[in-house]
C-alpha cells in the first residue's frame, strides 16, 4: 500500500481570507539555537496599548531599550495582510509619541525586504496570528536573517505573537494554529517558550492555564517556559534576563512565580 500523503491544510480566516499549504520543505533553522550574548532582547505578555498609546511602561522601556534616536522597523505580519496598514498607521503615531519613528516591512517583498532588515537599527514585532507570523517569516526567507541580526546585537521587541517567536519553538501559544506549518521551530534568540497574556495568579483561569502548561512540559521537558501577564516585560542583556515589569511565572524544573529581576535560570544558558 502507498504511504498515505500529507493533507493540505486549508483555512478560512477573516471574512473570506483563504490560506493554505501543503508539503513543504523544512528549514534550515536548529530547533533550539543557542543564545548568543550580544543578543538584546525584550519580551511582552500583550495588550502593552492604550487608545492614547504604549502603556507607560512599555514606553520606559523602550526609551531605555532602543537606541535613541533611531528608527524601529516593525513586523506586523502576525497581523491579517488587509490589516497591517492600519496597524501601521496607529504604531507610528505610538512609537512617535515616545520619540522614535517607524515603518513597517510589509511595504516590502522579496531582496528589498532582505535589505530593509538588514539595515535596521531596532525592530518591534506585533501580536496578532502567530502561526500566521511564523510560516511568512519561512516563507519568505527572513526567520534566518532576522535571527542572525538579533544575535549580533540588533535590538528586538516582541509582544504577543512576537514574544511567541523570540523562543527556541513556538509551544505554548493561545492562537489556533490557523496555517500549516513545516517547522514550529522559531528564531531561538530568547531561552524560553514563550507563554503571552498569561492569567495572574488572582485571575480564575490561573490554574487552567498552569495546568495545561504543565502537562506541556511532561511531554517536553526539556523546554522551559515563561509566561507573562499583559504588560509585563522581560528583557535579555548583556547575558542576564530581568523580568523588568508586571507578573512572570516560570515553569522548569521548578515551577515559580517570579519577583522582579533576575530569573537565574534563563540567564545560565546565554553563551558567554
Amino acid at each position: 500500500m502507498a504511504p498515505m500523503k500529507r493533507r493540505t491544510f486549508l483555512v478560512a480566516a477573516a471574512g473570506g481570507l483563504l490560506l493554505s499549504r501543503s508539503t513543504r520543505a523544512a528549514p534550515s533553522l536548529p530547533s533550539a539555537p543557542p543564545v548568543s550574548a550580544r543578543a538584546q532582547v525584550m519580551v511582552s505578555g500583550g495588550l502593552i496599548t492604550t487608545e492614547a498609546g504604549f502603556l507607560p511602561a512599555i514606553q520606559a522601556a523602550h526609551r531605555s531599550f532602543y537606541p535613541a534616536g533611531q528608527p524601529v522597523l516593525m513586523v506586523l505580519n502576525a497581523s491579517l495582510p488587509d490589516e497591517r496598514d492600519a496597524a501601521e498607521k496607529r504604531l507610528v503615531d505610538f512609537f512617535a509619541r515616545n520619540g522614535f519613528a517607524a515603518e513597517s516591512l510589509h511595504h516590502y517583498s522579496g531582496a528589498g525586504a532582505r535589505r530593509r532588515l538588514g539595515a535596521a537599527a531596532a525592530v518591534f514585532v506585533g501580536g496578532g496570528e502567530t502561526f500566521l507570523l511564523l510560516r511568512e517569516l519561512q516563507d519568505s526567507g527572513l526567520l534566518g536573517l532576522l535571527r542572525e541580526r538579533v544575535l549580533a546585537g540588533l535590538p528586538y521587541h516582541g509582544t504577543s505573537a512576537g514574544a511567541n517567536l523570540a523562543g527556541p519553538v513556538i509551544g505554548c501559544t493561545n492562537d489556533f494554529p490557523v496555517v500549516d506549518l513545516s517547522s514550529r521551530t522559531a528564531l531561538g534568540v530568547f531561552p524560553a517558550v514563550m507563554n503571552p497574556h498569561h492569567p495572574p495568579v488572582h485571575d480564575p483561569e490561573y490554574a487552567a492555564r498552569a495546568a495545561k502548561i504543565q502537562r506541556y512540559r511532561r511531554i517536553n521537558a526539556a523546554d522551559t517556559v515563561l509566561g507573562l501577564t499583559n504588560a509585563s516585560v522581560a528583557i535579555l542583556q548583556r547575558r542576564q534576563v530581568r523580568l523588568t515589569s508586571g507578573a512572570g511565572f516560570l515553569y522548569g524544573p521548578t515551577t515559580r512565580a517570579l519577583p522582579l529581576g533576575p530569573i537565574a535560570e534563563l540567564s545560565s544558558p546565554v553563551a558567554l
